[in-house]
This record gives C-alpha cells, structure tokens and sequence, in this order.
C-alpha cells in the first residue's frame, strides 16, 4: 500500500497531510503563549486566576469575556470598535487572560459595591503590562494584528461653483497600510491622463484628492476604496459644480423647440466600426473596441460608456479596463481566462437614446502542461462564508484530456501571502467543496485543478477575496468608529452571572454527497453576555451511541462539514452549545441521513438539430434535458464529418437550448452533439447530429435564390368590390421554402392597362387571396410574386383582363389548389381545396375529371360516377407510362359547377428508389408507421397526415425523425385512430406514401399486446411422475427459451431452493425444467409453481396436489419405493399361480429373481410348512410345487416364502378380482375413462396409461375412485388427448390389465368442439389484493368462448353495475378488466368474474383486502 500512492500527492509536498493541521497548530501554540502569560501574571498576582473556558472533563473550550465592561474600557484605554478590531491579537487575548480571573468565584459569591471598585482599580494598575504585553506579541506575530481598513473620517460632499477648486479628504486606518484609489463615476482617476486636473496625495494614513478648476463635468459621485491583505472597504462622496445664473458656454448651440435633453440638444448616436466574433485563449489579451458618432458633435460632451457581458454590466478591475477616448469605447481584458466568454455588449447611453453592439467572444484552453491533462474548472466563487467555514463552488471544463476527469483540488491562500495550500486529500467529483478550518478575520482567495489519469490541469482564475468572519461583524466593519480621546472612564456594574447556552436552533442537512455532510443552524436565544461556540455529534441511525466529531476545538460557525462518513450509511445529528458556564443540552437531532449523492447528473440532452447561419457558423439547437436538477447550463461538440475528434464550441456553459456555433470551415460537413452539466458532473453526450455543410444559410448556395413567378391565375369568386384569385405554386422555389406572396393589381381602361398597385403589403401563405376596394364593371389584371428568405421574386405575367362583377350563378365556383402526390405505376392522390364560391347552396361533393395530357378536350371522362365528400381521392386506373391532367367539379343542389384549373401533366410511374409506409411493432407493443427516404435535401423535412390534413397535435400520434427515417408512434392505439396516414417529404421530387388503418387494426392491437406482455411458450405445462425409489418428478418443457432464462421453484407461494429435499435442474438446450423429490410428506400437499422469465418474457405452469390426488400419488410413491427395496433382496418376478395338466396333476409355480445360493424356498399350506418330499423344484429362477391327483383335502391356501440375509418375499395363491371392459364417457368437463372392479380395497395397485407410458396427472387430467368405479377425466381435451388408454391393477400377487382407443371414434370431433369453443377465463386475476385507501385499482385478465362469452362481474355473489366507481370493459372480446378509480373500506370483499356461452360456464375468483394508512401504521 505505501508504494501506491496517487501521482497528484506525489507531486505535491501535502500528501502527508501535515497541511491540514497548520491552522490548528497555529491556534494551540497561541493558547499555548497566552496559557504561560497566565501562569506567569498568576506567580506575580495571586489574585488574578486565569479565565480559561472548561468542560467537565477539563478540556478547554474557550475564554470568558470580562464581565466589567466599563472597568475593561478604562483599563485598556480603548474603545469598543478599536478593541473589536484587536480582538485576534495575542496581546488581546492576554489581557481578556487576566482580566477575567476569579469568574467561578463571581458566580457562587456575592461582591459588595466596595469589593468590585476595588478590584477595577487593581486591573487599571495591570494596564502598564497590558501594554508591554502587547508590544512583546507585536514583535512575535505582527499578523495576529493584522485587520481591515477602517475610515476613521470619510470625505463629505461639496457643492462649489465654477472654476472653483474642491478637496476631498479620508483618514484611513488598518494594518498593512492600505492601499488607497480615488474613483470618479466607478471609473478609476487617472492624474497623469489630465495633468494639472487632478491631485492626490497621502501622509500618515491622510488620503486627499484636489480637483483644480472645477467645470459642469466634475459633478459626479466619488468613491475612495481602501483595500489590504484583511480586506476592502470604499466610501462615498458627491460633488456638485453649480453655474452662475446667465452665464451660458458660447461653444454650445441655442436650445431647440421640441424635445429637451442634455443642454437643450437632441444627440443621434451610431457606432461604426465596431469588434466582431473574437477567439483567444487563456493568458493572452484581448482589446475590444468601436468608433461612437454623436451628432452634434460636442467637444465637452460625455455620454455614458457601459459594457456588458452577457448582459451583467461589468465594472473595472484587474481582469477588465475601460477607457473611452471622445469617439472610440474600448475594452480590454489584460488576461483572458474561460469566465471572459460570452457575448458583449457595447452600450453607449445619451439622455435621448442608447444605442447597442454585441459580438462574442470566445475563450480556449491554455496548452496543458501535461499531455492529456484537462482543461482549467472556472468561476470558482465562495459562498455562505463564516468565521472558520466557506463553501467553494466552480463550474467544469469542457475539456477533459481524452480522459475523463477523476475529481478535482481545491487550494487556498490566504491574503498577502503567496503560498497556495491544499484543502482536500483526494480528489472530488463533485463541484462543490466545504472548505474548513479556516481562522477567523483572516481573508482568503481559492483556486480550483481538475485530475485525470494523465495528470493535473492548470488552476482556475482566483476567486475573489472572502473573509472568514461573522456576518453580522462583517456588515459592523462597513461602519465607522470614532478616534481615542485618551480618556478612561470608570462606570460600576454589576457583576453578571454566567449562563450555560441553550439548544442550537433549526438543524438542518443543508447538503449532502458521498464525500461529506454539511450542517446548518442557528444559535440559541439564551447565550449570556459572552461568544459561543459548539460540538457536534453524530449517531448511526437505529442506535443511539453519540458521538463527538469536533472533540478538541468547538466551532465558532453555525456551520460544519461532515467527512469520513461510510457512504451508504445512514447517520442523525446533533449540536451543542458551549461557552465558560459549561456544555448546554444538545438539539434536536435530525432526520436520519443516508450519506450519498442526492444530486443525479442530468439525463442526456434530446434531439440535435443543425440549422446553417453563416458561412463559418451554425446554429445549434437542442432539446433540453429532461428532469434535470439545478442544471448549470450545456455544452456543445463539433467533429468534421468522418474525423470522429470532437473539439468543443464553447467553454462556458450555455443555459439556453440554442448556440451559435463560430468559427467553422466553410464547405466542410460536421456534427454535433451536446452534454448537459450541473454540480454533480457532465451528462451523457447526446445523440449525433445530422451532417450539415458549413455555408451561408441564404439561398443554401444558389446563385438566384428568390422563386420564379407563380403561374395559372384565375378568378374563384367575385362580387361587387373584390375578387378572389388563385394561382399556382412557382416551378422552383429558390434555396428556401416560400414565405408568402405579393399580389399586384391594375385597372384596364378601353384596353390599356394602368398603374401596378400593391394589393396586400403583408404576405399571404396561401396561393389564393381576395382583392377589395374594387370598382365594379371595371376591369382588372393580376400579377402575383413569391418570397423566400433571399428575397421577393420577380412578378407573374399579367392574368387574363377580368371584370369585377358579382357572380349569380346557383351552382358552386370551381375548386382550386390542386395537387398530385404518391404517384406510382398504377395510381395517384388527388388533393384539392373547396370552391370559395359555394352558389346558392352548401357543397355537397365533388367529381373528379381524367384525360391523357396530349388528347382533346372532348377527352375529358370522370374517375367517379358516384360525388365524394372528401378533398382527395386516389386514382387507380391509370395506365403504366402514360402521362395524365387531371380537374374537379363541385356540386349543390343546383347542378355541377365550373371545373378547376388542370393539374400540370404527370406521368404514371413507379420512380426508382420510392418506398412505402411500414407498420411495426416493436418488443414494446409499440405500434408505429416507418418511412424512408434516401433523396433527403438538408432543408428536406417529414410531413406527416391523417386524412390528409397535417398532424399538429401530438396527444395520439408522436413523431419522430431521425436522418432518413421518420416514424409515427401511436401513444394510446383505438378505434379514433383509424383513418388515411401520409408522409410526404418536402424539397424532394414527391416522395410521399400514405396507409390506410381500418378495422384490421384490431389484429395490431392483439400483436401489441403480445409484444407487451410476452410469454415463453411450452411444449408440455408442468407434469408429475414417479421415478424409481419412488422419486416424484416436477417437469415441464419450454417450447423456446434462452441461456440466460431464469427459473424460480414456488410452492405454496414459497420460493424453494437446492437443497437435499428438492433437486433443481434446467437443461438449456431441451428447454426442460424439473425439480426431483425423494418422497412425498404430508406438508408437500399444494401447488406447485414453475415460474419462468427471459429477458421480457414471462410464464408459469402450476400444479395442483391436493385431497385424492395428492393421497393417490403419495400411495404410488410410497409404492414404487416399497417395490424398489423388495427388489434388493430375493424376490418374485412372476407371482404364485397355478397350471392344471390334462393328467389332472395340479402345478404351482412362480418366478424369482436376485437369488443365491444361501436362498431359501419355504412352501406353506394354510399357514403350515409343506414337508419337502422330492415334489419341490427349484430350478432357473423357477419354483414349482406338484400336486398330484388333487382332492379336496388339497384345498386351502397356498404361500412360499423366499428368504435371506437381504430379507424376505411372499407370494400366495389368491388372484386379482375380476373387472370390467375400459369404457368412454362424455361429462360437461371432459371426457371420463372408467371400469368396474368386482371390489376394491387401499392393497390394490391402478396405473393409467397412454400410449404405453404412465400418464401424469395435472389440473386437466386426473383420476380418481368412486364406490368400485376407476375412472380417468380429461378435460378440454385436445387432439394431443388420441391414443391408446390402459388401465392396469395390481394387488402384490398379481395384475390385469384392460385398453381403449380413443382415436378414430365419431364422438371425438364432437367432444373437442364442445370444450375448445367453451367460455373460460384464460387467467392474470391474483387470488388476493391487498391495496391503501384512496388508490386506484386495475385488474385484467384474458377470456375465451366461441361465441364469445357473456361477463359477469359479482361482489359478494352480487352483480356489480358499471359506473363512476366500478368501471368495467370486455374489449375486443378477448380482454376484460375491472377498475375501482378511488377504492375505500367498503371496498373489501369477495370478487368473481363470471364468463359464459352457450357451451359452458367458468368463473375465477379474487379478494380484496383495503386497509387505512393510519392503521398500517
């Protein structure tokens, strides 16, 4: 471990962490000091005990603040704000030492009026020491004295007249001396830019500035700032230069009527010349600058000069200079860093107007100083700063190296010193750090480095100055105090007795990461005269073990940073006061805390989407990222298409979703893409853009951008004073989509035409527009212009001379805008608009008209004999390779009307490259319409239609488009969706296709269901069987299923698992599932469940063994295992019969196996031996017992008995009873196999075969016994179900066996019709609901019937009738669902539903359980 340490502390001299007890170390050897002055006062005065702060346990905790503060103020001869200011030296803490002395005694005695003057007097005769104290810690540490400027007397305002000469002066105090700078207006006085103007001067800490010679422009605000390594502290003042009355400057013109301004004048401002989009990069300088004309142009006027970035003004400082020269406004930024980005601002402001100029200026990385290093972090700011506490946050690079970034340094340094030192060990991703231990009334400046693996980034720019103090004495020290008078004052005062501290207030986490936990809180209302400080403790959840974080200096700050917390662990917290009284109680303590990130990187940002601008730019615009928490803003990658670098375009973050993209190639292609940032790191790169060439927006290239004239005028509707146009749609619109068009018109008198005059100056979108303001019986003509974005077009030929005359006739005007799309070989849309004019009756339809394109009019014949109500129509007789013009006719009541315009003529071809609309369904049920097209222009986009009218609303449809493919996305599928769906892409040569969803979409209902919820089919469901010993075998066998299934083993809602009892295995490439039992209990009796999933899919099969069936298969287990341990000793394969020869000897005999040669045979007759007398055989596996000329005193039963060391077996002469022919029965659940035994008892054995195999019994087959009938049922049998049956009987002695096919028989059609068409509920109802009070409740479940089947839904054996409460659907015959909107108490109880046809009836039943969230409680 002592060999790996991270190359970012080896390169540091901090990786000891020694730095970070400098501070503490810094404050123990000044208690240290102070203790031995102490001692040392005590050896002198035994009188004057030290005033140490104590706890219980004799820690030291703080000191007392003297509780006579009129007697301190005499004996230190200071005054309340000077002594604040001296609180940190050693020579102040020192006096507060002997001061305070005999403070516990104070508390448990009463001092008399003479004691306490007396004693005041004492410590007036220690000031001499206080003082030589003092001056012996000046000499020691000169920076425990250190303090920020004070204005011990601020300069006042002044009024004077013209010519006059003013004086502004300040006494300043503080240590180091402070730097002072006049201000005139926020912009610094500069004497050498105005010689003989301005005069400043400084002596003994007196600061002065002499204005000469004061005319109207000195009237301004002054401001004098005094800043050293403690802090800053400015001060303000006015001057104002009056005028005599009559005296007016000669050089200025006479006032003007009108508007009055500055001096009378009305100023036009225009900046010329100005500063375009600027690159830089950190380090250098960078001037911006324009050239302002002010007409008039006065020599002695002064406009307002401001700058801006991102519109915050800016203000002079080290980073940023202004200067304005009379007729140029310049600004320089002296060294650039990634916080200087953004867009600029010039404003230039008179008293009439303002005028503006902005340009942006971007920033790059400075070179890294190790290869792959990251880029500098930026705007590092401190916040929430305390006496010993700040919190420092900085936004992240853009720029990573090529690795990506582990974390980040903060560094500090505390004012007038250089030394940087660093304040955490390892490296922190989150952008957001507490800063600790700082020491109180020092100032500090932080700097933040990012790490990768290849390295260290350079630093951050500085933050600004923050001092580690109160903020109520920060707002104090804005204040002045007045000089020492020397005087002491002796006041008496009663001795105040120390109060322990109360409870801190209003604990809160304010912030939690991985890395750290940060307290807040308030201090208490009870705190005594003196200074507080607290502990904090901390406590895992669930235990109450306290323990102390801060064990041996108190906090000052009602703040406090957490670290070294085990993240995942959830902590409470505490804080208590203390003080010289003592340890108050601790507050109450917090909610429990899990230490953690709460802040998510935001998710990727959407759609990207290039748009071109200028010849080296792009615009940029995205979708923002969703649910995104305190997003800090984006950037944004450009890589030329096929280089796969990606270099970023900005280096501050963007808050918008739109970016202007500079400096880019022109005619080279790139893509984009856009990360998303906030303090807990950068998100995942969104999705590439398309590739967009670099080139000027306008015209996209194109010589003559703006459209050729439209064409085709004619006259829709004209009455009295106006007259409806038409037109058709320019052949070539330009490098972009048309905008509007221009109508133009004229009268023409006796056959001349007159003056053009504008008919509309606003554009109009549509290719149809009414003229007014006509005069009637006059005649007009048109002339119509397109506009793009390059401009308005020329003008159309003049129309045909019209007469502006109101139209009479009853039938409808001709229909107009026609357009031709989806033109294949065979077939073709129509689209068209309506007549304006409709005649004296509504439209009721209309008729389309067809003719070859070079055939006479007499050609004209119609597409449809019966009028269409729709605006479209597609054409399907059209002939492969002819070319075709095609009109519309409207009709009313009163006939057909005038026929449109033709359409331009269009050949009937399939072009190469069209494709159609597909439908898909995805793994999500997600039913979408896909189209492609490979001709795609970069200003082409995707139009999608229902029933030819553009979707705008996105409430069912969703549209998504993605490079050459769009796709519509159907949100909630239904029968409202049916309809006429077409894409066409614009800028194209007519790609567009169309697909009709009709009622067929019920079968993409069914596929997306499917989709959605999708089951693993089975060959077989879960069967049992008995395997040798008497094993029970649990199996089932999936049709389909992956490597990576998952099997879980349920029983009885139990999950099981491997173990000596159950034996799990899954063959992967059968797909067969079993679980193998050695025997069954009877704890086994249940169901028994294989539930299996792969990826999405899911299924399970259940197995039922309960009551008989489960007794009946134990029995045969308990069987087949008696059987098997019979069998490992001698036994008999062929039991005990007998065999009559025709010479009427009888012979008994039967057949053993596993003997040897220790066996031995035994013959019992009645329970009596039979003798052996040479009529005992026993040869090959065969006993043999002869009886010769059998009488009845043979009679009787007949036993042997085999026998060894391994055990015994019995064989008698008795015989299985007799039974009846196997037969067939149909019954409402099935079909029923039985037979008849002449009697049965629990010894006899029944086995069930199909098809030479035992059978396994399941929820659908099983077997059973009733009275001295054995019988089988089927139920819903299948086809699966035809073969041969067997039943066989065993009673241990002997067997007999009967059969039945059941293929082939004229019942069977008759048996699986009548069960595959019965109503059943296919299943997904749960046997128990458990839901809260106020929810809402969804079931579902899948029925089947032919017919399709009744449904019933009952609560409590009642019906339930569908309302507001119980809603209730069968959709599509198949899915029924039940839903309860709010669901309450009353809503508990028994559910069924209830399914029938006229084959059948099923139902399913399900409980609800509802329970108040109180009583969970």
């Amino acid at each position: 471990m002592s060999g790996s340490i991270p190359f970012y502390q080896k390169q540091h001299r901090h990786y000891d962490r020694g730095y970070r007890s400098k501070e503490v170390g810094s404050a123990v050897s000044q208690y240290q000091s102070s203790s031995s002055y102490a001692t040392h006062s005590r050896a002198s005065a035994s009188r004057s005990p030290t005033h140490l702060a104590m706890d219980k346990e004799n820690q030291i905790i703080g000191y007392v603040v003297p509780i006579f503060r009129g007697s301190q103020e005499y004996a230190s001869g200071l005054s309340d704000t000077e002594e604040a200011r001296m609180k940190e030296s050693a020579g102040y803490m020192a006096r507060r030492n002997l001061f305070t002395s005999g403070l516990e005694m104070e508390r448990t005695e009463q001092t008399s009026r003479k004691v306490s003057m007396r004693q005041s007097a004492e410590h007036i005769s220690l000031s001499k020491r206080i003082y030589e104290n003092e001056e012996y810690h000046k000499c020691m540490n000169e920076d425990s004295l250190m303090h920020a400027p004070e204005f011990v007397i601020k300069p006042r305002s002044h009024t004077v007249w013209e010519k006059q000469c003013v004086r502004l002066h300040c006494t300043v105090s503080g240590w180091p001396d402070p730097r002072v700078i006049w201000y005139k207006n926020n912009v610094t006085i500069d004497p050498m830019a105005r010689p003989g103007k301005y005069k400043l001067q400084s002596s003994y800490n007196v600061h002065s500035l002499q204005i000469d010679r004061c005319d109207f422009d000195d009237t301004a605000q002054y401001r004098v700032s005094a800043m050293n390594s403690r802090g800053e502290l400015s001060t303000f003042a006015s001057v104002v230069v009056k005028r005599f009355k009559g005296e007016v400057d000669e050089t200025l013109p006479m006032p003007r009527h009108g508007i009055v301004s500055e001096y009378g004048i009305t100023f036009e401002t225009h900046i010329v010349d100005g500063f375009g989009v600027s690159f830089g990069r950190e380090g250098e300088t960078m001037s911006l600058g324009a050239m302002v004309i002010i007409s008039p142009n006065l020599a002695r006027y002064q406009p307002e000069v401001q700058w801006y970035r991102d519109d915050v003004l800016l203000q002079p400082s080290k980073w940023c200079q202004m200067h304005w020269s009379g007729d140029k406004a310049t600004l320089t930024l002296t060294h650039l860093n990634k916080e200087d980005e953004g867009l600029y601002t010039l404003r230039i402001t008179t008293k009439t107007k303002y005028e503006t100029y902005s340009a942006y200026v971007f920033v790059r990385d400075a070179d890294a100083e190790v290869e792959g290093a990251p880029g500098a972090p930026l705007d590092v700011t401190c916040q929430d700063a305390n006496k010993d506490y700040v919190i420092v946050t900085w936004k992240q690079p853009a720029v990573d190296g090529g690795n990506s970034i582990l974390g980040y340094f903060v560094d500090r340094c505390e004012v007038g010193t250089t030394h940087w030192s660093q304040c955490n060990d390892t490296p922190i991703k989150f952008a957001r750090f507490p800063v600790t231990g700082l020491v109180e009334g020092r100032s500090y400046t932080f700097r933040v480095r990012a790490v990768n693996k290849s390295g260290m980034s350079r630093p951050s720019r500085t933050s600004e100055v923050v001092a580690a103090m109160d903020p109520a004495d920060r707002a104090r020290m804005r204040g002045t105090s007045a000089p020492w008078t020397g005087q002491i004052i002796v006041t008496e005062e009663e001795p105040a007795e120390g109060v322990v501290p109360g409870r801190p207030k209003e604990l809160e986490v304010a912030e939690a990461t991985k890395n750290y936990v940060v307290l807040s809180w308030k201090p208490p209302g009870e705190r005594g005269h003196e200074g507080i400080m607290y502990y904090v403790e901390k406590c895992v959840s669930g235990t109450d073990s306290w323990q102390r974080v801060n064990t041996e200096i108190p906090v000052k700050s009602p703040r406090y940073a957490l670290f070294d917390l085990a993240e995942g662990k959830a902590y409470r917290f505490r804080v208590r006061c203390c003080n010289s009284a003592g340890v108050g109680e601790p507050s109450e303590a917090t909610e429990a805390t899990t230490v953690g990130d709460k802040l998510d990187i935001p998710s990727a940002p959407g759609r990207v989407v290039p748009t071109r601008n200028t010849a080296t730019s792009v615009v940029v615009s995205w979708e923002a990222s969703r649910n995104a928490k305190e997003l800090v803003g984006y950037y944004i990658e450009a890589s030329i298409v096929g280089s796969k670098t990606f270099e970023p375009c900005n280096n501050k973050p963007v808050k918008t979703t739109r970016f202007i993209c500079h400096g880019l190639v022109t005619g080279e292609s790139y893509v984009f893409r856009v990360k998303a940032l906030n303090a807990a790191g950068l998100s995942e790169c969104s999705q590439e853009s398309e590739a967009i060439e670099v080139k000027a927006a306008i015209g996209g290239g194109i010589p003559h951008a703006s459209p050729t004239p439209p064409y085709g005028i004619s006259i829709l509707e004209c009455v009295r004073d106006s007259m409806v146009l038409a037109w058709k749609q320019p052949t070539f619109i330009g490098g972009a989509d048309i905008t509007g068009y221009f109508v133009d018109y004229r009268e023409v008198i006796n056959g001349v035409p007159g003056k053009w005059h504008e008919a509309n100056v606003k554009a109009v979108s549509d290719r149809a527009y009414r003229v007014s303001d006509l005069k009637e019986n006059r005649k007009y003509q048109f002339q119509v212009r397109a506009a793009n974005m390059a401009g308005v077009g020329i003008p159309s030929l003049p129309s045909e001379t019209f007469i502006c005359e109101e139209w009479t006739i009853a039938v409808p005007g001709p229909p107009h805008d026609l357009q031709v799309t989806e033109v294949r070989a065979n077939t073709l849309v129509l689209l068209f608009k309506p007549p304006v004019y409709q005649g004296r009756d509504p439209v009721n339809g209309f008729y389309i008209d067809i003719k070859e394109a070079d055939a006479e009019e007499e050609a004209w014949r119609g597409v449809n004999e019966k009028a269409i109500s729709t605006n479209y129509m597609k054409i399907k007789i059209l002939k492969e390779g002819e070319t075709y013009v095609f009109r519309v006719r409207a009709q009313n009541k009163a006939g057909v009307g005038k026929a449109s315009e033709p359409t331009e003529p269009v050949l009937a071809e399939t072009k190469p490259g069209t494709t159609e609309i597909v439908v898909d369904i995805d793994d999500d049920g997600v039913i979408s319409m896909n189209f492609a097209c490979s001709n795609l222009t970069p200003d082409s986009k995707f139009v999608w239609s229902k029933n030819y009218k553009e979707i705008t609303d996105e409430t069912r449809i969703t549209v998504a488009t993605s490079g050459e493919k769009s796709k519509a996305i159907f949100n909630m599928p239904a029968e409202d969706d049916i309809g006429i769906y077409s894409c066409a892409v614009t800028h194209t040569n007519g790609e567009s296709s169309s697909y009709t969803l009709s009622a067929e979409g019920e079968k993409l209902l069914e596929i997306s269901h499917d989709h959605k919820f999708p089951i693993i089919p089975l060959k077989t469901e879960l069967a049992v069987e008995l395997q040798e010993k008497g094993r029970v075998r649990f199996w089932l066998q999936a049709e389909k299923i992956s490597a990576n299934g998952k099997i879980q083993y349920v029983f009885n809602d139990n999950t099981l698992s491997q173990g000596e009892k159950y034996k799990m295995n899954f063959n992967k490439d059968t797909g067969v599932i079993e679980m193998i039992m050695e025997s069954l209990l009877q704890e086994d009796e249940g169901t028994f469940t294989f539930q299996l999933q792969d990826g999405k899919a899911t299924n399970q099969s259940s197995l039922v063994l309960i009551g008989e069936v489960f007794k009946q298969l134990q029995k045969e287990s308990e069987f087949m295992c008696k059987e098997w341990h019979r069998k490992q000793g001698p036994h008999f394969v062929e039991y005990l019969s007998y065999e009559v020869t025709p010479e009427c000897c009888v012979f008994l005999k039967c057949k053993v196996g596993n003997i040897k040669k220790e066996t031995v045979a035994l013959w019992y007759k009645d329970g009596r031996e039979v003798k052996g007398d040479g009529n005992l055989t026993f040869t090959e596996g065969v006993l043999n017992l002869e009886i010769a000329q059998i009488s009845k005193k043979d009679a009787g039963v007949y036993e042997i008995v085999m026998k060894d060391d391994r055990g015994k077996d019995t064989s008698t002469n008795a015989t299985t009873k007799s039974s009846t022919a196997l037969k067939i029965q149909s019954t409402e659940e099935g079909i029923r196999l039985y037979s008849f035994v002449s009697y049965y008892n629990e010894a006899l054995q029944v086995t069930w075969h199909h098809k030479d195999s035992a059978i396994a019994f399941t929820d659908r087959i099983k077997s059973g016994v009733v009275g001295e009938q054995l019988w089988l049922q089927i139920t819903e049998p299948t086809e699966k179900d035809k073969g041969k049956y067997a039943i066989e009987f065993h009673d241990g002695k002997g067997g007999l066996k009967r059969t039945v096919e059941l293929a082939g028989q004229a019942q069977w059609p008759n048996l699986v019709l009548l069960f595959s068409d019965r109503a059943r509920v296919a299943g997904g109802l749960p046997d128990v609901v458990t839901i809260q009070e106020l929810k809402a409740l969804n079931l579902t479940c899948n029925i089947s019937g032919d017919p399709v089947p009744e449904v019933v839904w009952l609560k409590n054996e009642r019906e339930i009738v569908s309302d507001d409460h119980y809603i209730m659907k069968f959709e599509s015959g198949k899915y029924a669902s039940f839903t309860i909107t709010t669901v309450n108490t009353t809503d508990s109880g028994k559910y069924s539903i209830l399914v029938k046809n006229k084959y059948g009836t099923e139902s399913a039943d399900f409980t609800i359980s509802v329970f108040s969230p109180d009583s969970k409680k």
